[in-house]
């Protein structure tokens, strides 16, 4: 296989940084990859913050949950779904921004950043860089949207920590392709005993890694993550930032 199937099929999280900063350069280049993107219609529906200053990124760590990474890495990018320069766009023609009156433009928007992200990542491996998204972004979003600036018609989806890593870290075991690849139709049947063997996989290596301590499985860290609404904020940002769900 090529160089681009060894660096996205061994991509880890990375949560331990040095302090050599993010030149530039390098930074210029992720940035372009995202804006380079497919996006829906070119609609181009994706802005990125770059955060460096230490203070900022403080705040924002406390935002995200008080994630210390985000704090001791150089830079944090915030990936947004951004719907403020279609409406630029619509007045420019004496047009009327509809789509955001419906979930679509939910959809879309967050479909948009999350192909944005991933190219992000592969760029930053690309360079030599870690990374670790930070969904914790959406943990209190309107604090967020007010510190960094957010405009009516802009949501923020995901923060991306980059930097240069301190140290190795593990690759986890991901479901097997069975239970991600179906053809022709999906295949439900199969899902149950696909999870239950990967679940012996997760937890024999959680045994391993903590020294006995846990032996969590992947599906009892699912469930006891999704058994609630774990960032309540989320609608109401959505709805401030003039999202409708029709």
């Amino acid at each position: 296989m090529n160089e681009m199937y060894t660096t996205l099929t061994g991509h880890r999280s990375i949560r331990s940084y040095t302090d050599e900063p993010v030149s530039e350069e390098q930074l210029r280049a992720i940035i372009e990859a995202v804006s380079t993107s497919p996006t829906s219609i070119n609609g181009q529906q994706v802005t990125v913050i770059s955060v460096q200053e230490p203070e900022t990124k403080s705040k924002v760590a406390e935002l995200a949950g008080n994630q210390a990474w985000i704090v001791q890495a150089p830079v944090f990018l915030l990936f947004c779904a951004d719907f403020q320069r279609a409406k630029v766009a619509a007045e420019l023609h004496g047009q009327e921004l509809v789509i955001t009156d419906a979930i679509e433009s939910i959809v879309v928007g967050a479909t948009d950043v999350g192909i944005a992200l991933g190219r992000a990542i592969a760029m930053a491996a690309s360079l030599g860089l870690g990374t670790v998204p930070i969904g914790g972004a959406r943990r209190d979003p309107l604090a967020l949207i007010e510190l960094l600036g957010l405009p009516q018609y802009v949501f923020p989806v995901s923060g991306l920590v980059v930097g240069h890593p301190a140290g190795p870290s593990e690759t986890k075991h991901r479901l097997p392709l069975e239970a991600i690849w179906h053809r022709e139709r999906y295949d439900q049947e199969r899902l149950e005993g696909v999870i239950r063997e990967y679940d012996e996989q997760v937890s024999a290596y959680m045994t391993k890694r903590t020294g006995g301590k846990e032996s969590r499985s992947w599906s009892q860290t699912v469930a006891g993550v999704y058994n609630r609404i774990y960032y309540p904020e989320v609608r109401r940002m959505l709805e401030q930032q003039g999202f409708d769900f029709k």
